[in-house]
């Protein structure tokens, strides 16, 4: 709308920049757009004309918006008609993404640092679906027999070693014993374990995380089994982009944007992880995805500017992403993997619950580091931010239930929401209608932490509505339109869960 009114009065295309202020009395949104052309800021806001708005000021250099009543009854209407679909965006125009994450290496079970990557990935999948992408989930598992990782998990198979060795790692080479006494070495042993670490946590991932991957990759069976390694390794060559130094072959990244160059095959003739990582997205850059997005580890930063130099290597067209979180500890607790000292992440959800390790993992940016509180996870009372929230659900579907229970002859309408004029009312649809905003900001720029936060304002908001405003009442009409207006907010409530793979329970 204010784009559309600057280009009509100064014939100009502009950037035109609209944010929520951070007091109500600044209004709904407000823009500096005055300021960016250096144009009277009442002269602009004098030619902005909508029924959405109640009133336009100006107020040192900004130009304020008030939404109309009108607006927001008619907002709460659509919300009740398009209930689950309300939110939905057209934005991605089914472009494809590729969403990369967990991808931990099938050493031992997966500790809680990587439930930051797997609750990211879930996240923005659910994003942009909603946005109007398609969306693919990849996960890869360094498995390799001539991985150093994977040859320290078959001494410690085979006895000869304690790498990575804890309670759940000597259950299964006792299990397995017989099928590892045959392998005849340290790397075969290691990958045939490492296959059946990479089978459990499948299992765990599809049936304790509940996330589905369209692809799971082995480096080992679906990159060096297939011949894929040499293939990108003879065709880097014909390119004159490896050459020898040291007795070793390197790759000419520092001439595609990196820093340096990278050795690609080591003096001992084996192929260093670089080169499978370049042969796994070369497979990825063929699907011809629009956008590859890959949710790594701290331990994998300075990776990204060796594939970044990959991508234009092998002419990537698409948008090519890296987010990389960061550590999560435990408070008194200190993680080791190579000593066998994790936290695991299915520990943890046993410990905490699946809902609340989600919403309280999520709460925090993952490029920064994060103490994860059990205690605060366990408690059930409004100080657990998940409970806070699931609680605003539950209480809505609480009064809806009251009509049946009491046998009350009232029921949600789209009719009469003209009455919705008390201020607690107008506050909660104005958080109910930021929802689309929410999705469409974090569908940009990837900031997950920002849906949780919009859980817990929408919570306080309905909350403070229930307060004060009686929902049933004497007064028919209004009750049914401000159940309405609770089941709207119980329509968005939920769909802001979901999105971050959160229960909505109806009890609580």
């Amino acid at each position: 709308m204010l784009e559309k009114a600057i280009k009509q009065l100064y014939k100009q295309e502009v950037e035109v920049k609209i944010d929520r202020p951070t007091e109500p009395a600044f209004g709904d949104y407000t823009s500096n757009i005055a300021m960016v052309l250096k144009k009277d800021p009442k002269e602009i806001a004098d030619n902005i004309k909508s029924d959405i708005l109640e009133k336009v000021e100006v107020k040192n250099g900004f130009i304020n918006f008030f939404l109309s009543k009108e607006y927001l009854q008619r907002k709460t209407e659509e919300i009740l008609k398009k209930e689950d679909k309300f939110g939905n965006l057209e934005i991605g125009k089914n472009k494809k993404i590729d969403i990369e994450c967990i991808c931990a290496n099938p050493t031992g079970e997966l500790h809680i640092g990587h439930g930051r990557g797997a609750f990211l990935g879930e996240t923005l999948t659910n994003v942009f679906k909603k946005s109007g992408f398609k969306v693919f989930r990849s996960h890869y598992a360094n498995d390799a027999k001539s991985s150093s990782q994977i040859k320290e998990l078959g001494k410690t198979a085979l006895g000869q070693g304690t790498t990575y060795l804890n309670e759940y790692l000597e259950k299964k080479i006792s299990k397995l014993k017989p099928e590892i006494s045959k392998c005849k070495d340290e790397r075969e042993a290691g990958s045939f374990l490492a296959q059946a670490v990479q089978k459990d946590i499948k299992n765990f991932i599809e049936n304790k995380l509940k996330i589905k991957f369209d692809f799971w990759i082995s480096e080992e069976k679906d990159l060096y089994q297939k011949g894929k390694i040499n293939k990108i390794y003879e065709w880097l060559k014909s390119k004159n982009l490896v050459y020898e130094r040291d007795g070793a072959q390197w790759l000419k990244t520092s001439s595609y944007g990196d820093s340096k160059d990278w050795v690609v095959v080591r003096e001992t003739g084996e192929f260093t992880y670089l080169l499978p990582d370049i042969a796994y997205h070369k497979d990825r850059f063929d699907k011809k995805y629009d956008k590859i997005i890959d949710i790594w580890g701290a331990d994998h930063q300075a990776h990204v500017n060796k594939i970044k130099a990959v991508s234009r290597i092998l002419n990537y067209k698409g948008e090519l992403v890296f987010l990389i979180t960061q550590v999560v500890r435990l408070k008194g607790e200190k993680m080791s993997k190579r000593k066998g000292k994790v936290v695991t992440l299915e520990w943890l959800i046993n410990e905490a619950g699946a809902d609340a390790v989600r919403f309280i993992y999520l709460m925090k940016s993952s490029d920064t580091q994060m103490e994860f509180d059990v205690a605060l996870a366990k408690d059930q009372s409004e100080e657990n931010p998940v409970y806070y929230a699931q609680y605003a659900h539950a209480r809505i579907c609480s009064i809806l239930r009251k009509l049946k229970n009491e046998g009350l002859k009232l029921k949600p309408s789209i009719k009469n929401l003209n009455l919705l004029n008390h201020p607690s009312e107008l506050m909660l649809i104005k958080q109910l209608i930021k929802f689309p905003e929410v999705i469409e900001d974090t569908a940009r720029d990837y900031q997950v932490q920002r849906i949780p936060q919009y859980a817990l304002d929408l919570a306080t908001s309905f909350h403070q509505f229930y307060h004060d405003c009686r929902v049933i009442s004497e007064d028919v009409r209004l009750s049914e339109a401000r159940l309405g207006l609770s089941l709207a907010a119980k329509i968005i409530l939920k769909s802001t869960l979901s999105l971050m793979g959160v229960s909505a329970p109806e009890k609580m």
